[in-house]
This record gives C-alpha cells, sequence and structure tokens, in this order.
C-alpha cells in the first residue's frame, strides 16, 4: 500500500517533483546572476568559453541561491507576521494581517531576489513587484513599504545568522 505525502505548504515542496525544500525564487535569482557572471568571466576564452562559463556560473549560482533561501520558509514568514504585525512601529490600528500581506512577502522574497543589494538600492524594483503582487484591499506603497523592509531585515538577520 502506498500513501501519497500531502503537498504542505510548510514543506515548500517543488510544484514539478514535490520534493520538500523548494526555493524557486532564491535559486532562479542565484542562477541568473552567477550564469551573468560566469559568461563574463568567460568571454575572455571566445564563445565557447562564455557559453562553459554561462553553465558553470548558473549551476554554482543556483546552489548558492538555494543554501541561502533555505533560510526562509514562506509558511514560517507568513505565520510569523501574522502573530507579529500589531505590534511592528507601522501598524495602523484597525488594519488587519491582510492589508501587509503583500508587503511583508514582497520584503522576504526581494532579500533573496536582489541578493547583492540593499533594501534602499533596490527599492524600485520592490516596489515594481509589490504593485504587481497587490490586490484591492493591501496597502499602497507608501504603507506597505515598511512591512517589506520589516520582512526583508528579518531574512538578512536569518541568512547572516546562517553564515557566520
Amino acid at each position: 500500500m502506498t500513501h501519497e505525502i500531502p503537498n504542505l505548504p510548510e514543506l515548500n515542496r517543488d510544484p514539478l517533483t514535490g520534493a520538500p525544500g523548494a526555493h524557486p525564487v532564491g535559486t532562479g535569482a542565484c542562477a541568473v546572476a552567477g550564469g551573468i557572471a560566469g559568461a563574463a568571466a568567460g568571454s575572455a576564452a571566445g564563445p565557447i568559453g562564455t557559453a562553459l562559463g554561462a553553465v558553470v556560473g548558473a549551476v554554482a549560482g543556483g546552489l548558492a541561491g538555494k543554501g541561502a533561501a533555505e533560510s526562509v520558509y514562506p509558511t514560517n514568514e507568513e505565520a510569523y507576521w501574522r502573530h507579529q504585525f500589531q505590534s511592528e512601529p507601522y501598524y495602523a490600528p484597525g488594519k488587519d494581517y491582510d492589508y501587509y500581506a503583500a508587503g511583508y512577502k514582497t520584503g522576504w522574497e526581494g532579500r533573496l531576489r536582489f541578493e547583492n543589494r540593499g533594501f534602499d538600492e533596490a527599492e524600485e524594483d520592490i516596489r515594481l513587484d509589490y504593485d504587481r503582487r497587490r490586490n484591492g484591499e493591501a496597502a499602497e506603497w507608501i504603507d506597505a513599504r515598511e512591512a517589506a523592509r520589516a520582512a526583508w531585515n528579518r531574512v538578512d538577520s536569518a541568512m547572516i545568522r546562517r553564515v557566520g
């Protein structure tokens, strides 16, 4: 008798294979960055060096991104912010979690996606991501910005603890 393992969100399962521990944002972002860096480094050896450098860089970057992303579990982040949001200095009385949710998600994903930049440097890109994600109930960026920054900083601290 076989038992199917449910796709529990806390396991962060890969959408294609069902394997636990998938981190497509962190892995993908770092794979792209690694591929670009590898291609640039390999270009001195000509077109073959560029292609080989891109492949090696993408693999190395993807693995590094997966490692960094493993310090972030979206289900845990959501649970943390759902419990914490009313204690934050930017909280507006009467607002519920859903008002800030897209800001938090944009912040924790943005920290992985824009790994080589600080929040202030990446803010325009983060805001664009937020605008794409936001629904009609969510805060305007002016109100969600500090929620995104708080989630960014929380992930940043977790990554530093993991490396340090």
